[in-house]
């Protein structure tokens, strides 16, 4: 099938792109690909540093998904080897390298997620440990001798601690001739990463160049900022939307957003032209709902979307949800027909710990029953049936008895 005609491609690659090192360049390598029907190799690495792939991963992968529908390949980096090392980009402090046993198993949960972004089944899948965890001393001695120690400070991320008096240790001087040294093994001709990696990337490109290769194009996406508006979506700060949870929990956190977030969003996560973003923003409310199931369409699918807006409309009018989860509870926690509130919060899981569930009780989060009864106290009971509902903040379940 041939590849559609250049502009058409730059269209659709373009969208939301932050810098792009260079365009010419793109243009020439795209050109060339039609020409000659071969298609471009366009990299992503991502490291296994948790357990989740959050909506703010998927902003390049979304682009690597682009690239590969216009029939180029995907050339996905698992970075085994850089995730012991930890990527310093845009961090004003160390990052804490992982252990073998964290790294494989966070490794295996990140495939499965990917996949719900990106055709997995038609990228190339390489881990980098491919090739570092046979690289002779020799071989690290000529990769470290191709850069210097003054271009390694004019990072702005290191430049920054420097001037802050924050330590910078030698190992993550390695990580950006790591990551660009992957760009040699696959002979990358495009690679993709947010703002922050901007230096990284070029490193590969002047790596490539030594190695007699035409250097990589650089192409950066923005970052998404997280749930609370601001600050980049990370695990970390726990600002994040996980691709594995549950679509109610997806649209949940969609809603919570700053009406800031809505443009970014749209532009970054979904397919909407500008047209269509510029109507639906003329409603904020309406456009974070449509934002919110757009979301969990494309990772639950359409049903899930369905029910979790009909879900929200019906909790929006002071109702339950139509679909709520059971927990079950012994009936030998239950001691005359009732139980502490305190305890029937942490029995469900609800709360966290009974410290947690006394907190929550004390704000009011807690009620129960047709008539959202809450606890006058932390040492006030509930009478406890089969079919009880039970809520806390947006959580909601359907007590059984076992």
């Amino acid at each position: 099938m041939p590849f559609p005609p250049v502009d058409e491609q730059l269209a659709v690659i373009l969208r939301g792109a932050a810098q792009v090192e260079t365009r010419e360049e793109l243009r020439k390598k795209l050109e060339r690909s039609r020409e000659t029907g071969k298609p471009l190799r366009v990299k992503y690495g991502i490291d296994p540093t948790g357990f989740d792939v959050h909506l703010g991963h998927t902003v390049p992968l979304r682009k690597l998904r682009q690239f590969q529908e216009l029939g180029h390949t995907a050339v996905l980096i698992i970075g085994t080897a850089t995730a012991a090392v930890g990527d310093p980009s845009g961090r004003d402090a160390s990052r804490q390298g992982l252990t073998t046993e964290q790294i494989d198993k966070n490794a295996r949960t990140y495939l499965t997620q990917i996949a719900k972004v990106i055709d997995v089944t038609k990228a190339e899948v390489r881990p980098n440990g491919a090739w570092f965890n046979a690289f002779t001393f020799a071989q690290m001695l000529k990769l470290l001798g191709s850069t210097t120690v003054q271009r390694m400070i004019e990072r702005d991320d290191f430049s920054k601690r420097i001037k802050a008096g924050t330590a910078i240790y030698l190992h993550e001087c390695l990580y950006p001739l790591m990551q660009g040294w992957d760009s040699v093994e696959i002979h990358a001709d495009v690679e993709l990463g947010g703002t922050e990696q901007l230096y990284n990337l070029m490193v590969g490109r002047d790596l490539q160049r030594a190695a007699g290769q035409e250097p990589q194009v650089c192409f950066t996406m923005p970052i998404l900022r997280g749930l609370d508006g601001e600050k980049k979506m990370g695990k970390s700060l726990g600002n994040y939307i996980g691709l594995n949870e549950p679509a109610k929990e997806m649209f949940g956190k969609t809603m919570s957003i700053p009406d800031i977030l809505l443009t970014e969003w749209y532009m970054l996560l979904t397919d909407r032209t500008h047209d269509e973003v510029n109507e639906l923003l003329k409603t904020p409310l309406e456009a974070k709902k449509q934002l919110a199931m757009d979301i969990v369409r494309f990772y639950h699918g359409e049903e899930a979307e369905r029910a979790t807006r009909a879900d929200w409309d019906t909790k929006s009018k002071g109702g339950d949800p139509v679909n709520i989860d059971d927990v079950t509870i012994s009936a030998a926690k239950v001691k005359d027909g009732a139980m502490l509130a305190v305890d029937l919060i942490a029995e469900t899981k609800l709360a966290a710990s009974k410290g947690e569930a006394r907190r929550k009780i004390e704000e009011g989060a807690f009620n129960y029953g047709p008539d959202r009864t809450k606890p006058a106290d932390v040492k006030a009971t509930v009478p406890v049936t089969d079919g009880l509902i039970v809520r806390l903040g947006r959580k909601i379940l359907r007590v059984r008895m076992g």
